[in-house]
């Protein structure tokens, strides 16, 4: 058995199952040491309580679990020692019961466990707070949480955990200080382990003298190891990252707690030294934004002018995706009008950081830029799929088509009014401003136009064209699927699965639920998983690279993703609405559906079974979804009539001629 994973159960009832959960989704691939296989050791507390109730519900329901209940008070050192005791792993990992260890980490952890056998392996970790903002993980506080440690070494040299608080301070340093000095110190990049802050009820967030427990640790720490150099280093950051959190050391208390860590000098003026660094940030920060309100100033000083310079009549800007580049019906237009009015010069706005994704060749300006203000006053058309940066001035001349940039599942616009948890801080009257500059606004089915004009009130003219970026799918061919394929190193005659989920409004950060090694592991050799991740969340999904789990995110054009993929696996993205086009399976995948629909609202339910509503296959757990694959439900009779009646209700102008619609409608086109 390759790992055993130790989890203390005690006053964690409302963390605890998801934790526990979180290891028992996981599936490692065989090993050197056993079956391909990992147990879950949960301490609890003398008497029970609901964290062991919790614990035992999830023992009944997987064996790969075991309980122990500790038959002396409860201490965290002693619950993870007892754990240790009775575990059979070859490697021992040590989680709090509002840790996560996150999908694919097992897997992770056994290819590189499988490169070479370190003695203690750190892992990649975060922080993510009761908002849901995720950080990276202090390296400064010590924990076990991110620390793999090979178990005969562990006994070897008989680590343990202390009593009391900082159980983790003098077994963390030893194991590491021991591995170092044999070269058997490894590192795993990759986030493995997510630690879920708490706001209250835990010893971080209680501040009080028995946070000076930390100061006895790192004393302790000097004796074990006969006052090794490299602890006095690790002692003054730990110390030090403990008095300046107000969670640990009450205000109170911060003047002892400096003296009895004995860090440098006293203590009035270590807040000197803290005030006058802090002072000197902030007059960086007042100086940096000083710049940029001047700069910015000019700026719109310069485009007041241009402003008053005639429209360029042969002048087109373009926008997608809040400057991310060449994307979308956008583009789809810009390549349409290159052939259709050549006379017409396009202009693509694109923020700095994503100026790398421009193609050669392909004229644009910088958002805020000398040049972006220019085009903006003198261009006479506008196309964007979302906006134009700055709060640009509309000029009477100016056309502006709005192309959007899906079928509307989730509520748009002003239904999203009764949702304000997701709105903070959006102007709704912006909103309608916006909408009031449109002179287009591009449907793609009879569903968005009804919606468009409900929740986007103003004068514009409804364009019901269908989508321009649709346009390659409707008139694919075998010949470039397979092209497709080659290029993204797919062999002949694999079956691909497009896996891509959207954003979720009520959490940060991509997290697939779904354990895609095993999945592909699952379906066979024969099954290629193509793993893309929503574009607010970068231009990587964090997947582990593979044959058979391939990382898309930042592949630049999804309609050729579509054409690579035999089915699609999402949950609430607009993506299905494209994907019917090619008239291949969907599979919907939504785990957290109630959950998505309460707090954001939907317009079509998903999960009704209604021809019309839902695109195929339907699974909420992530063990349906294995066996919707594995059964061949997904490309069922039964699924093909009800992708039948969703593409009639989604995709009736969708023939391969949207973008020539549009251009003729938008654009002065030479008589033919």
């Amino acid at each position: 058995m390759l790992l055993s994973v130790v989890v203390p159960a005690h006053r964690v009832q409302g963390y605890l199952r998801s934790a526990l959960e979180s290891v028992t989704g996981q599936r490692p691939p065989p090993s050197e040491d056993g079956p391909a296989d990992l147990e879950l050791i949960a301490v609890g507390a003398p008497g029970g309580g609901p964290d062991l109730a919790i614990a035992r519900e999830s023992a009944e329901r997987d064996p790969r679990v075991r309980v122990l209940a500790l038959d002396r008070p409860w201490d965290t050192g002693t619950a993870r020692n007892a754990g240790a005791e009775a575990a059979r792993g070859a490697y021992l990992l040590f989680l709090d019961g509002d840790d996560l260890l996150l999908p694919g980490a097992v897997a992770e952890i056994s290819a590189r466990l499988g490169e070479e056998r370190p003695d203690v392996l750190r892992l990649g970790h975060d922080l993510v707070d009761w908002w849901g903002t995720a950080r990276p993980g202090d390296d400064a506080l010590p924990a076990a949480r991110n620390q793999l440690f090979r178990r005969a070494f562990w006994e070897a040299h008989r680590l343990r955990f202390t009593e009391g608080p900082y159980d983790d301070v003098v077994p963390v340093h030893r194991a590491a200080f021991l591995a170092s000095d044999a070269g058997t110190l490894g590192s795993l990049d990759r986030i493995c382990v997510r630690h879920r802050l708490r706001r209250t009820g835990t010893f971080a967030t209680t501040p009080g003298r028995a946070h000076f427990a930390a100061v006895d640790a790192y004393e302790r720490l000097t004796a074990e190891t006969g006052g090794d150099p490299r602890v006095p280093a690790a002692r003054t950051a730990h110390l030090a990252a403990v008095l300046d959190d107000p969670g640990r050391i009450a205000p109170g208390d911060r003047a002892a707690f400096f003296r009895a860590a004995g860090l440098p000098g006293r203590y009035p003026g270590h807040r000197i030294r803290q005030a006058v660094h802090a002072g000197r940030g902030r007059a960086r920060a007042a100086a940096r934004a000083a710049r940029k309100s001047l700069r910015a100033r000019l700026m719109r000083a310069v485009y007041r002018a241009d402003l008053h310079r005639p429209l360029d009549p042969c002048l087109a800007v373009y926008g997608a995706y809040w400057n991310r580049g060449v994307a979308c019906n956008p583009a789809a237009v810009y390549a349409k009008a290159r052939e259709l009015v050549p006379h017409i010069r396009g202009v693509w706005v694109v923020s700095s950081r994503h100026r790398d994704r421009m193609p050669p060749g392909v004229p644009y300006v910088i958002e805020g830029s000398r040049a972006y203000w220019r085009v903006m006053a003198t261009a006479t058309y506008l196309v964007n799929n979302s906006s134009f940066p700055g709060g640009f001035t509309k000029r009477p001349g100016q056309i502006y088509l709005q192309t959007h940039h899906g079928t509307p599942l989730k509520t748009m616009g002003l239904d999203q009014l009764p949702y304000p948890a997701l709105t903070d801080g959006v102007s709704f009257e912006r909103v309608v401003a916006h909408t009031d500059q449109w002179d287009f606004s591009l449907s793609a089915n009879p569903h968005s136009t009804e919606v468009w004009d409900r929740v986007y009130p103003s004068s514009y003219e409804q364009l019901p064209y269908g989508y321009p970026r649709n346009d390659i799918l409707c008139d694919a061919t075998p010949e470039q699927s397979d092209r497709i394929r080659a290029e993204l190193g797919i062999a002949p005659g694999a079956t691909v699965l497009l896996y891509a989920p959207t954003h979720r409004d009520y959490r940060k950060g991509f997290l697939p639920r779904v354990d895609l090694e095993r999945l592909a592991r699952d379906l066979g050799p024969g099954c290629v998983l193509l793993v893309r991740a929503h574009y607010f969340y970068g231009r990587s999904a964090g997947t582990a690279a593979g044959d058979r789990v391939r990382d898309v995110t930042g592949h630049p054009r999804v309609e050729e993703l579509f054409l690579a993929a035999d089915a699609l696996i999402t949950d609430y993205s607009s993506l299905m609405f494209d994907y019917a086009c090619l008239d291949r399976p969907i599979i919907t995948y939504v785990p957290d559906w109630d959950a998505y629909r309460a707090a954001r609202g939907v317009y079509v339910d998903l999960l009704s079974g209604r021809p019309g509503d839902t695109p195929g296959a339907v699974a909420t757990t992530e063990g349906e979804l294995r066996e919707v694959l594995s059964s061949g439900a997904w490309r069922s009779p039964e699924a093909d009539a009800l992708r039948a009646a969703f593409r009639s209700r989604f995709c009736p102008y969708d023939d391969g001629h949207a973008a020539e619609r549009v251009v003729r409608r938008v654009f002065p086109v030479p008589p033919d």
